[in-house]
């Protein structure tokens, strides 16, 4: 089997090694994102840097810490202004001939986009007060994902990657009524255009969102990027992702293994992961170590567990 055949087969949890897309190793991915003419601005005040999305936000974070921060000034501070966002706009790019897997990044998605543009606590409350509002907001970030697919779809892609955190460490950041009134209509809207396409869905999502996963399933998701997964209980989590044919496309849990710097802990619980999710689990390498205090050695512990279990006959 050729790399682009093992990450299908683990989404359709045939009999398969487990899938890798490991930056400094095993890797069956080819991975690429859309172009734009957009240019970022970045600046440092003191030890504080700041730098601009292409939405127009305002982003801080300290300097030698996380890579990405947090908004500090969201471009749409009050509604009176929704009418007058400027959507940001991409280029269409082309997939080089190859046998990996090719997976095309298009930024976030309908609720990470439009909570930055409030701020997030803005619009947790805007969702109870602003309906309307709220519904307009997302229709336009749609917009932008929609034309993103299409884009996808002509570079030959064969699969997107989307990102949208919706949980805490113990349960979402709304209710699942919530999700199901603002959301569950348009994510299956857009990935259906994905699949007409002939493209997978991945998606990722930090937090514990075990009362939406079947739903998210039902949008359409066919792998779920977890950087955390052991918030779930993940003997539920592998039966329902083995029953509905996704994959889990996952590093070594960042917060519960991969910090301990144990090796015993992180080699048991690299092995446990593939024998959990036999069939329907790709591993990954988490790209920003340095920032949770993860040294790479400790990374390559679980790399070396991972790339044993796929060499392995009859895995």
């Amino acid at each position: 089997m050729n790399s682009r055949e093992i990450i299908l087969a683990n989404i359709e949890h045939t009999d398969t090694p487990i899938g890798m897309h490991f930056s400094f190793g095993m890797n069956d991915f080819h991975t690429m994102g859309l172009q734009s003419d957009y240019k970022q601005k970045r600046w440092t005040e003191d030890k504080v840097e700041y730098y601009d999305d292409e939405w127009g936000n305002i982003w801080v974070r300290m300097v030698g810490g996380s890579n990405k921060g947090e908004i500090h000034k969201p471009v749409l501070p009050q509604w009176s202004g929704l009418d007058d966002i400027v959507l940001p706009t991409h280029k269409s790019v082309e997939f080089p001939d190859t046998d990996k897997f090719k997976l095309l990044g298009i930024g976030g998605w309908v609720f990470d986009n439009a909570r930055y543009l409030r701020k997030l606590e803005n619009y947790l409350v805007d969702m109870a007060l602003y309906p309307d509002e709220v519904g307009k907001l997302n229709k336009k970030v749609a917009s932008v994902y929609e034309n993103k697919i299409h884009l996808a779809g002509a570079s030959g892609a064969d699969g997107i990657m989307i990102g949208e955190d919706l949980g805490t460490q113990t349960e979402l950041l709304f209710s699942p009524s919530m999700f199901q009134h603002y959301f569950k209509d348009e994510y299956t809207r857009l990935m259906g255009i994905a699949h007409e396409y002939g493209m997978k869905v991945f998606m990722h999502s930090c937090g514990q969102n075990s009362e939406i996963v079947e739903d998210l399933i039902d949008c359409g998701v066919d792998a779920f990027q977890f950087d955390q997964p052991a918030v779930y209980d993940m003997d539920w989590l592998s039966s329902v992702f083995s029953s509905r044919k996704v994959a889990l496309y996952s590093p070594l849990d960042i917060q519960q293994f991969l910090p301990t710097g144990n090796r015993q802990i992180i080699e048991s619980e690299s092995y446990r992961m593939c024998d959990l999710f036999k069939n329907g689990l790709i591993a990954k390498n988490y790209t920003d170590l340095h920032g949770i205090g993860v040294d790479p050695s400790w990374d390559k512990w679980a790399y070396d567990c991972f790339l044993l279990d796929r060499n392995t006959p009859n895995h």
